[in-house]
């Protein structure tokens, strides 16, 4: 009788062993960090209802996660300046792989797979030289840094896959060292831009807000390339002006809204799943702001306080908050679920 090390040598030399989906962790559709009433750190997976699939512990604070697009694997990034992040397994919570910073870099606490999973790319800030980067991770080998791209700006935040395989970078303008903390040393001069780049690190378009004191700081990808924009107002707040804009490549850049409802802060950003309206958060002022694309731009307005995270759903949006709780908006808000939890800043879509 075949004994079971030879069978299952057997079916590994057929390559008929079954690779892990996400099915295996419940399907989640979203990933988020969060903060547990003890003081611990955990990535949760959620489903649309707003029930957890799975939780496994981080090291410290997360802020946002990229989600493998087939493995249930995820990078965890540190908030910012963090210098490290780390791979998990969820099924498990074992860590696949640790993510160190080169010397004289931090991370910006995201980052973004390609269409295959094979390459991981992560938002860094040269501090020394002042300027932005991609880091460039091949998935494949353990997670070994293999490039580095120039981000074409200052101070790198958010970055997202285009449709076409090239990417987008939001590139804040601040110039931060890490030995003055979180300063901002450049603010008369902060110049932030949208880059669109190709994987050699090239530019394909670059377009700048109206107001240079407008951080340029997250973003979302609707499928068909058009690029959903949120800043961060660098200037008093009586006098901020739009926060929220879209973009398609070789056109002008659409700016929207009033940065004052904002509390001129804009905490996350995404598109609702039948991409008709773009959605922002401001935990600061406590508001959602949900712009009608396909009509004439009108904006709704939803109070939630400590709201931040927020995606699409097939429906429309879900939000997270600070307090554990998480609704959705369709025609209105609607409570879903509230959890022992502080969520942080991002809800990652695994779609």
């Amino acid at each position: 009788m075949e004994t079971r090390r030879g069978f299952l040598a057997g079916v590994l030399a057929s390559g008929l062993v079954p690779m892990p989906t996400w099915a295996d962790v419940g399907d989640p559709t979203f990933l988020s960090a969060a903060r547990t009433p003890d003081g611990g750190y955990i990535l949760a997976g959620l489903d649309a209802r707003g029930s957890i699939r799975f939780r496994i512990p981080l090291p410290a604070r997360g802020h946002a996660a990229a989600a493998h697009p087939q493995r249930p694997e995820a990078v965890a990034f540190a908030r910012r300046p963090g210098t490290f992040a780390v791979v998990l397994d969820c099924r498990n919570g074992d860590v696949l792989a640790r993510l160190d910073s080169p010397q004289g870099r931090h991370f910006y606490g995201h980052g973004t797979y390609d269409q295959t999973g094979e390459v991981l790319f992560t938002t860094e800030n040269d501090f020394e030289a002042g300027r932005g980067c991609i880091g460039v991770w091949d998935a494949r080998r353990g997670y070994r840094r293999i490039a580095e791209l120039p981000s074409q700006g200052v101070g790198p935040h958010d970055l997202r896959l285009m449709p076409d395989g090239t990417l987008v970078v939001a590139n804040g303008g601040i110039d931060t060292h890490p030995a003055s903390g979180r300063e901002k040393l450049n603010i008369p001069d902060m110049r932030p831009n949208l880059s669109y780049l190709d994987v050699d690190g090239q530019v394909l378009d670059q377009v700048e807000p109206s107001a240079h004191l407008a951080s340029v700081r997250h973003l979302s990808v609707r499928n068909d390339g058009l690029v959903g924009i949120g800043m961060q107002w660098q200037g008093e707040v009586a006098a901020a002006p739009a926060l929220v804009a879209t973009h398609r490549r070789g056109e002008v850049l659409r700016e929207m809204g009033d940065g004052r409802r904002l509390d001129g802060y804009v905490g996350s950003v995404a598109f609702s799943g039948d991409s008709g309206r773009l959605a922002v958060t401001s935990p600061r002022a406590g508001v959602v702001q949900v712009f009608d694309l396909d009509g004439d731009g009108t904006e709704h307005c939803f109070e939630d306080k400590d709201v931040c995270g927020v995606a699409g759903t097939t429906r429309g949006l879900i939000c997270t908050n600070g307090q554990g709780g998480l609704f959705s908006i369709a025609n209105a808000a609607a409570h879903l679920a509230r959890h022992d939890l502080a969520w942080d800043n991002h809800l990652v879509s695994l779609a």
